[in-house]
């Protein structure tokens, strides 16, 4: 079994994903076979990319994700998640809800697999700068319009560019709307949370300044990091269905996605009476 960037050739030169295509259904399945393959372009062309596979097997073996983020199409990123999942962050921010110019970051929620990290305004928020270098892969969902530029504006950092943004990669394999919408249509619940939302998040926060009740704090950061611990399982599915499409479906090893405790507990009280308030506001 491997994992997919051998097999891709979307990266290269005057080379994109309808070339790549007709050059599966030519047999040229990978790397090898390309650089022995001739006939499938022009000499020069050949030789051009075949100069940047060479380069590309020297960068993956030393764990350049930037590399290939930087040639591969946005749309083809998840393709480096087998490759680079042990150093993968699931990224998922709240935030105050004012509207820009007033706004900021009140949570980060940050999973790599095993265990989720949270980070919270005015406690540890800046931590996350540090502990995001140890990554090479962003996740999110609607993270590349919101999250991530929030965060390095924020926090004036600089994010890994290679980044899947499940929102759009969840779409091409028939999965729409918001993140609730998908992880539902996956029989993945959120317990005590189901119907909690990003802006009952903001009334959570606003509701714990007015308070400083720990357990409202508690309350928001669990919602946080269920936004989280449901990106890799909503990865696997989206990787699967378009793999099943390729020649590679039985080739391909996919990460595994073991459940993950959520570290937060939230005050199902709380919450009870909160949903009450908010939904007969609404």
């Amino acid at each position: 079994m491997r994992a997919m960037l051998p097999n891709t050739f979307c990266h290269l030169p005057g080379i994109g994903v309808r070339t790549e295509e007709k050059l599966w259904a030519a047999g040229v399945l990978d790397w090898d076979a390309f650089t022995q393959a001739h006939g499938l372009m022009t000499p020069h062309r050949h030789a051009q990319a075949a100069a940047l596979i060479d380069e590309s097997r020297e960068r993956l073996a030393a764990g350049d994700a930037e590399f290939f983020a930087a040639r591969l199409p946005a749309q083809e990123h998840w393709r480096l998640w087998p490759h680079f999942a042990q150093a993968t962050a699931y990224i998922d921010i709240e935030t105050t809800g004012l509207g820009r110019g007033l706004d900021h970051i009140t949570s980060i929620a940050l999973f790599d697999g095993t265990s989720v990290r949270t980070y919270v305004h005015g406690r540890n928020l800046e931590r996350f700068e540090d502990d995001i270098r140890a990554y090479k892969l962003l996740v999110t969902f609607n993270g590349k319009a919101f999250d991530a530029p929030f965060i390095e504006r924020e926090m004036r950092i600089t994010l890994p560019k290679a980044h899947v943004d499940l929102r759009y990669l969840l779409k091409r394999v028939g999965l729409s709307g918001g993140l609730k919408r998908c992880e539902k249509a996956l029989g993945l619940g959120r317990d005590e949370l189901d119907g909690v939302d990003g802006y009952f998040a903001v009334l959570l926060w606003k509701r714990f300044l007015d308070t400083r009740d720990e357990r409202v704090l508690e309350t928001m950061l669990a919602y946080n990091a269920e936004d989280v611990l449901s990106l890799a399982p909503l990865l696997r599915h989206a990787a699967e269905k378009l793999l099943c499409g390729s020649p590679f479906a039985a080739r391909v090893a996919l990460p595994d996605c073991p459940p993950c405790q959520n570290p937060h507990e939230p005050d199902v009280a709380l919450v009870r009476r909160m949903k009450g308030i908010y939904f007969r506001g609404r």
